[in-house]
Parts: C-alpha cells; sequence; structure tokens
C-alpha cells in the first residue's frame, strides 16, 4: 500500500447498551425454579428469552414452563437444525412468548419484539453475557434484564 495509516477507535469507554435495565437476584439454586415463574407470571412482556447454562437443562426447564401454562418452547443444539430453524422462525413470528435456549441464540438473532431476557443461569464469559442481554431492547425499544446469581 502507499501511504498506509492506522486508525485507533477509543474503546476505553466500553460497550454501552442503551434502553437497557439490568438487574439481579440473588438465591439459592434450589429457588430459581420458583423465582423464574413468579416473575413470568408478574412481568409485561411481549417476548422473553430464558438463558439455561446447559442443553438438558433448557428442555427440562422449557417443560416446567409449559405445564405452569406459558406458551414457550426450547431451542438447543443438539435439536436437529430443520427443528431449530422452525422453532425459531415461529417464535420470531409470535407464536411462542417465551424461548428457554442456550447459548445457541446468544448470539446473530434479531427479534423485534424481545423486550426480556432472564440469565436462568449465568454464562462464564463477560462478552456472553453481553451478547445474551444484547436480545432485549433492540431497534431502539426498551429492554430488561434480569439474572439469577447462586453461590
Amino acid at each position: 500500500m502507499k501511504d498506509p495509516f492506522e486508525l485507533y477507535v477509543d474503546s476505553g469507554s466500553g460497550l454501552t447498551l442503551h434502553g437497557l435495565k439490568q438487574f439481579y437476584v440473588k438465591l439459592e439454586d434450589d429457588k430459581k425454579v420458583r423465582k423464574l415463574i413468579e416473575l413470568l407470571d408478574s412481568l409485561d412482556f411481549n417476548q422473553v428469552i430464558v438463558f439455561a447454562k446447559t442443553q438438558e437443562y433448557a428442555k427440562k426447564l422449557n417443560e416446567i414452563v409449559r405445564k405452569e401454562g406459558f406458551p414457550s418452547v426450547a431451542c438447543y443444539r443438539n435439536m436437529p437444525q430443520e427443528e431449530r430453524l422452525k422453532v425459531y422462525q415461529e417464535f420470531k413470528e409470535s407464536k411462542y412468548r417465551i424461548m428457554v435456549c442456550t447459548d445457541l441464540f446468544g448470539r446473530g438473532i434479531d427479534i423485534e419484539k424481545i423486550n426480556v431476557v432472564i440469565n436462568f443461569d449465568m454464562p462464564n464469559e463477560a462478552d456472553q453475557y453481553l451478547h445474551r442481554v444484547g436480545r432485549a431492547g433492540r431497534f431502539g425499544t426498551k429492554g430488561l434484564t434480569i439474572s439469577f446469581i447462586a453461590s
């Protein structure tokens, strides 16, 4: 290249998530399911994503949520891709108001109606946390995130 130059962008300010309110609830592991049901029952939401740490627990947690009468669906990596795409499309079309999933849905999805994200299990990395909570409050809308912090 002729006359190359380097451009530095100030990254000291960090990532800002405008319009996103973030809260946490400190509780023991055995109280998390009850708290999730209480929140789903009391919060005003369009659509919710609930992040679980493992595929097995996402599946089990979705069964519990459905038994409590909430219109939910689960999505995780070991589902056949066609089924994952179908679930994603149905969620995007608001057939379901609640998605219980793993970090598979932590990145790369843009669904305008998601306004609440619940970290049932906290991710291991800060970047993954930002990607998860960034699912709410997109397209200039307001969003809410609630993280369950257990010992």
